[in-house]
């Protein structure tokens, strides 16, 4: 439980974001001096500084006891879902760019409004020409996994409101989102299609309850430490992104520094995705799949023998838009923890007792359909729903009694979001 003290400091330095920010953004409108006389006496912002934000409001509601970003989502509904974020850009010189995100996501236990840095960092291109380009970042950066994982903080820029949890775990989106260290990236540009990669050497954001409840399970005494680690992704579009492929990987590699009385002794975690994507666009409609495996190990830990499991995960998906302003889309989604296990009885069958009934907490099958509607392009609503067969990718910081869980059961969410 939080200190009074701690409180305090992070109220303060909420005021203190707040009043950085707030000048800021006022800064960025071009509204006429006579409308903000007391803005005239300030300094001009750079004129290649460019600053952007959103706000989303979701409302959730969960059946049984299954609950989803909050203890409340099964108790007749939640509004304990919401993101805020501000962004800038400067490019001080034509090869040199400095960019920054700060974000405040309330989304159940695991992420509870705090706000933080989402990612920041220095782009420099160090070649660029007609057909092609090469440059370094450095930083703290996106992780360029699947379509979506560099783009899914920003409600606009996501295909539905939750993404495909089978891939796009929100349990541990902080461990997948961001992490610091250097990344290469380049681009080639031919009558054959773009081909363009991004990768690099990063030290993962481990820290927290979410990264822990979604490596262990559940929290304990130690803490989760950093490991150089390493990410990337190919691209390959065709006809101006009519046809799009992409592969992406990451060898994510962590340890355990046990705490002061712990029964867990000090061990190391790899986790390694890779993700196979495919797409077409044509005029109306999209088509959209994406196939994950995933890697995962535990070695040398005491408490539990090492394990060596290889998990699938798969979706399919498409969308229509019926004017430019309304599109609707459906989607099956499959996650399997383990794909020599896909109905959990082996895992239960290690532990019967602690276990009983809970296979249904290794894999989740979800159908979903949902709709987008642009009231302005500054302003969207969307509605969705989603029917699950299993709890494999609810979190335990928001369910910390297995037993309460339902194997089948239903999700509905709304959301507003607003950027400028």
């Amino acid at each position: 439980m939080c200190s009074r003290s701690s409180k305090g400091q992070g109220l303060l330095y909420r005021r203190a974001i707040l009043l950085i920010a707030v000048p800021i953004i006022l800064w960025s409108f071009p509204a006429p001096a006579q409308k903000l006389p007391f803005l005239s006496s300030l300094p001009p912002l750079p004129h290649n500084l460019q600053i952007h934000g959103f706000a989303s409001q979701s409302w959730l509601m969960s059946s049984d006891k299954n609950n989803f970003f909050g203890k409340s989502s099964s108790d007749g509904g939640s509004f304990d879902f919401r993101e805020f974020g501000l962004n800038a850009s400067m490019r001080p010189v034509s090869r040199l760019q400095f960019s920054a995100q700060m974000i405040s996501r309330t989304a159940g236990k695991g992420s509870p409004g705090n706000i933080r840095l989402d990612y920041g960092f220095m782009d420099y291109t160090y070649f660029s020409g007609e057909a092609s380009q090469l440059g370094i970042r450095l930083g703290r950066m996106k992780t360029p996994l699947g379509f979506y994982n560099d783009t899914r903080d920003v409600p606009f820029t996501r295909p539905s409101i939750l993404l495909p949890q089978s891939i796009y775990f929100d349990r541990t989106r902080k461990l997948a989102i961001a992490a610091d260290g250097m990344h290469l990236y380049g681009e080639y540009r031919s009558d054959f299609g773009d081909l363009s990669f991004q990768g690099g050497v990063v030290r993962p954001l481990v820290r927290g309850d979410e990264a822990e409840a979604a490596v262990f399970g559940r929290q304990l005494p130690g803490h989760l430490s950093p490991e150089i680690s390493y990410t990337g992704r190919v691209n390959y579009d065709l006809d101006g992104g009519r046809i799009r492929f992409a592969v992406s990987a990451s060898h994510l590699n962590m340890g355990y520094v046990p705490g002061m009385v712990d029964p867990v002794h000090a061990g190391t975690i790899r986790f390694t995705p890779v993700i196979f994507s495919a797409q077409y666009n044509a005029e109306r409609w999209s088509l959209t799949t994406e196939y994950a495996l995933r890697h995962l190990e535990y070695n040398n830990f005491v408490a539990f023998k090492d394990m060596n499991i290889w998990g699938e995960s798969y979706y399919f998906q498409g969308a229509y838009r019926f004017t430019p302003d309304w599109e609707g889309f459906v989607r099956y989604d499959v996650y399997l923890a383990d794909r020599s296990d896909p109905h959990g009885t082996k895992w239960v069958a290690e532990q019967p007792a602690q276990r009983a009934g809970q296979g249904f907490s290794r894999f989740a099958k979800d159908i979903t359909v949902g709709i987008r509607w642009n009231v302005t392009p500054e302003f969207m609503l969307r509605a969705e729903y989603h029917n699950v067969n299993g709890t494999g990718w609810l979190s335990t910081l928001d369910n910390p009694n297995r037993g309460d869980l339902s194997q089948r059961w239903d999700l509905f969410t709304i959301l507003g979001s607003y950027r400028f």
